[in-house]
């Protein structure tokens, strides 16, 4: 029989205390019970529930993460629970209860540093999606499952997602060495479980526009369309390769000026409002003549 180990770990939610294992004590899969209703499937997750101050569980490969309510603090109380989940794993008690494994999609997914530190791209090779989606927070993700789950984890800050990728945005407390396994893999289970990335409706909503005016109802004179088009053709499959999009905002004839919205990895990117703004510009200048004189660039 194998003897389990615990080894606690602090998080950068001081609410959220990680307990790891030197053993997988699940297959593939992560769960994350808010209640012992929810928990009817774990018996360790319903032992842990009666702890009073437990307010949520996360079941992993190697780890159980617990959040905790503010009734007490970890300090006081982690040596007990670790103690605890040691003495439950070494008597051999389930942790899950398995269904029936429904059957699995086949994904791969690895991860990708992008020219922005703070953000980390993981592709997919499979299409996950049929256009851009940004999130800037989970009450915007309340249209996508997959964003929700990763603003449950307490250093993601932005998720943009599109074609065969998905982009992260962390807060600076984080680091990618510690994280990008925990990310690769929710991901990927996510997806593997045959799980739904964004809503039918969503993506119904996005079809029908895919720049900011269009999505407005604000028709597009010829020359803001030439310049779609260009953007489409020349920039975006540049720009996506670095985890990023662009999208046209609008074209003022008079000041010859052209607005553009970065996202993804390019939003808040040190170098991308400038190296963009310029390589964006030189472009359509010699595409366009006389018509651009200035590209200016926001961070969506």
């Amino acid at each position: 029989m194998k003897e389990y180990v615990i080894t606690v770990k602090e998080t950068n939610n001081e609410a959220i205390l990680k307990f790891e294992t030197n053993h997988f004590i699940t297959t593939n899969t992560s769960y994350e019970f808010k209640n012992v209703d929810e928990a009817k499937n774990s018996p360790l997750a319903q032992q842990l529930f009666y702890l009073p101050f437990i307010k949520t569980v996360y079941v992993a490969g190697n780890f159980i993460a617990l959040e905790r309510f503010d009734i007490v603090q970890w300090d006081d109380v982690k040596d007990e629970v670790a103690q605890q989940l040691v003495d439950y794993l070494n008597a051999g008690e389930p942790v899950i209860l398995e269904d029936v494994p429904s059957t699995k999609v086949a994904v791969t997914i690895y991860a990708e540093v992008t020219p922005n530190p703070a953000v980390m791209k993981f592709v997919a090779n499979k299409k996950l999606v049929p256009a851009a989606f940004e999130f800037k927070n989970i009450d915007e993700a309340k249209e996508s499952e997959l964003a929700k789950k990763l603003f449950l984890l307490p250093f993601v800050k932005e998720v943009f997602m599109d074609e065969n990728y998905i982009s992260v945005s962390k807060y600076e407390v984080a680091d990618w060495n510690e994280i990008t396994m925990e990310l690769r893999e929710l991901i990927r289970n996510h997806i593997a479980e045959g799980n739904e990335i964004v809503s039918e409706k969503s993506i119904s909503v996005q079809k029908n526009g895919t720049t900011v005016e269009a999505e407005q109802g604000v028709p597009h004179d010829e020359t803001s369309q030439q310049i779609i088009q260009i953007l489409e053709e020349y920039v975006k499959p540049a720009v996506a390769s670095d985890g990023g999009n662009i999208l046209f905002q609008s074209y003022d004839s008079q000041l010859k000026t052209v607005n553009v919205i970065l996202q993804g990895a390019c939003s808040g990117c040190p170098s991308s409002t400038f190296t963009l703004k310029n390589g964006i510009e030189t472009m359509l200048k010699n595409m366009m003549g006389d018509k651009v004189e200035e590209v200016i660039a926001i961070n969506g």
